[in-house]
């Protein structure tokens, strides 16, 4: 049986495109294997880790969850967005200054995740709770993720 392709439109890290997929192809995969934006990592394939969260619209989304055709029209931010090896955005530098990673598996999910809550004005404590529970670190401990948070809010949130 041959596959169904669908060409759909996307605007990825302020970058519009159009791409052929298969209808059952996964956003986390083509991201990664099509686009090779592979700062999207793919964990547990069940949406539970959060390592795959990226931003559709604005709003963070589990890609490994996401069928590509579902993303059809959509701006599409990846961690890739967030700054460069040279030029960290603030929330990295964040992580950088207070340790927040270390083998950097969830680090970009993670990310993502706070750049949602923190354009969404979420506060401290539910970003805390809410934000970082809803992602998994095997490393860490989330103590200096914590940290890392509590920094980058205390500077460039909490105004």
């Amino acid at each position: 049986m041959k596959a169904e392709i669908r060409k759909i439109a996307l605007t990825v890290n302020g970058q519009q495109m159009s791409i052929d997929v298969e209808v059952r192809a996964l956003l986390s995969d083509v991201l990664r294997h099509d686009l090779g934006l592979t700062g999207t990592h793919v964990g547990c394939e069940h949406g539970v880790c959060g390592a795959c969260t990226i931003l559709i619209d604005g709003e963070s989304t589990r890609s490994c969850l996401t069928l590509a055709v579902q993303a059809d029209g959509c701006a599409i931010e990846t961690v890739e967005s967030l700054g460069s090896v040279s030029s960290l955005s603030a929330l990295q530098e964040a992580f950088r200054d207070n340790h927040g990673l270390q083998c950097g598996f969830c680090t970009p999910g993670i990310l993502m995740s706070l750049c949602a809550a923190e354009r969404h004005g979420e506060d401290l404590e539910e970003t805390l709770t809410e934000v970082l529970g809803g992602h998994i670190c095997r490393c860490t401990g989330y103590q200096n993720i914590r940290a890392a948070i509590e920094a980058h809010w205390a500077k460039s949130v909490t105004r």
